[in-house]
């Protein structure tokens, strides 16, 4: 996509690692002015503004923002990446999980992108891509907690691209499976055998192997890009094919 960014300004959260700092190089290199919000800003790539905000707090969200904008001359694209991640049953997770998770992974959405929408209202070319999973439509054993809040934020997209499709703003989000990440390294140092998980998360998808970083940036940039300006209100899922292919091994 050489080029296609060129002259647009984006804002990834979570941008410091994982999928997200693999999308903010991949618009680095094809154009785009870049703002990384996190908390911890280690490992955002270079050339990259960075910004300290903590997506579960407004005021801290609304500073960073603003921030990135008048450091990049507007927002046209807001990357909704940051998340947690949690595993258990519906027993396993108490209140105190429930109430941080869905804070993080659905209320942070909400609260960068009200912060961002009087600028994306500027933009020519307004995208906002909201990071979900392939849990928010298929039953993943030990992560209730975790899929209640990508259904959230699956719904959420939708209702944010009807409100704003009006005003120029088109809203899509990405849907990965298994993610090799340290986000997903972290989550498998709690298993009794990170090993044997690891292989079963490999296994589950038809493609035999997680998805990377980087092909879940590729559709990230699809969906804020140009080319995609008819798409609006939808989910990318780059799983692997785990959704709807059941090959036979």
């Amino acid at each position: 996509m050489s080029g296609v960014f060129e002259g647009l300004t984006a804002i990834v959260t979570g941008g410091a690692s994982g999928i997200g700092a693999s999308t903010a190089t991949a618009l680095l290199a094809a154009g785009a002015r870049v703002a990384v919000l996190d908390r911890a800003t280690e490992g955002a790539p270079e050339g990259a503004v960075l910004v300290t905000a903590d997506v579960t707090d407004r005021a801290s969200v609304q500073q960073a923002v603003d921030a990135a904008a008048e450091a990049l001359g507007g927002i046209d694209i807001v990357v909704n990446n940051a998340g947690i991640s949690a595993v258990g049953t519906v027993e396993q997770n108490d209140d105190e999980q429930w109430a941080r998770v869905l804070d993080v992974n659905v209320v942070g959405m909400a609260r960068v992108s009200a912060a961002a929408l009087p600028w994306l209202r500027r933009s020519e070319h307004a995208a906002i891509v909201n990071l979900c999973s392939i849990a928010a439509l298929n039953g993943l054993p030990d992560r209730a907690l975790y899929s209640a809040s990508k259904g959230a934020v699956l719904a959420l997209t939708f209702a944010m691209a009807t409100d704003h499709v009006a005003e120029g703003v088109r809203v899509n989000a990405v849907s990965p499976g298994t993610v090799a990440t340290p986000f997903v390294e972290r989550m498998l140092q709690g298993f009794d055998d990170p090993v044997a998980e690891r292989a079963a998360l490999d296994a589950r998808q038809a493609t035999g192997r997680m998805v990377s970083p980087d092909e879940v940036a590729q559709a990230i940039l699809y969906l804020a890009s140009p080319l995609s300006a008819s798409t609006t209100g939808t989910a990318l899922e780059v799983d692997g094919g785990v959704t709807h292919l059941r090959v036979r091994r």
